[in-house]
């Protein structure tokens, strides 16, 4: 099986994380890795994720898990689970009030270290999201003119 993964702790609130996290058509606006993200982010839902670093290939995902607040899970890969693609998102609520998210994806099955072979590392791709996620949720809420 081959893991990536990125941790990053964010100085805000895991609503505030969560809510930036769960808008997944506005991750182009803070996230150079991705083009574009197709779908909504529901139990059982397709979304379609297009990576800048693999642009010929656009990936398709169901969301198996979903509570949010704390965790979203994708599985993807090729049928028949020949090649199991899982990410998570979690999120952990820290007593001081920030939140510790974690990006992992774990590839399994039997072909996947076929698949690995043209898989980019994604630790710096997964980086470089906890990065532009933590931005936005830190930002300040901006103030009303009055």
């Amino acid at each position: 099986m081959r893991s990536f993964e990125a941790v990053a702790r964010i100085d805000a609130e895991p609503a505030a994380v969560w809510a930036v996290l769960a808008d997944v058509g506005s991750w182009r606006d803070w996230d150079s890795g991705v083009d574009r993200v197709e779908g909504r982010v529901a139990l059982g839902e397709r979304l379609t994720i297009y990576a800048t670093m693999i642009r010929s290939r656009p990936f398709p995902v169901t969301v198996t898990e979903l509570r949010p607040g704390e965790l979203m899970r994708w599985r993807g890969g090729l049928p028949f689970g020949l090649a199991v693609i899982e990410r998570t998102y979690s999120l952990d609520g820290q007593e001081d009030g920030s939140t510790v998210l974690t990006v992992r994806e774990d590839h399994s099955g039997p072909l996947a270290a076929l698949l690995g072979r043209t898989t980019p590392d994604l630790n710096p791709s997964f980086r470089q999201f906890c990065a532009g996620l933590k931005a936005l949720a830190e930002r300040p809420a901006s103030t009303p003119a009055g």
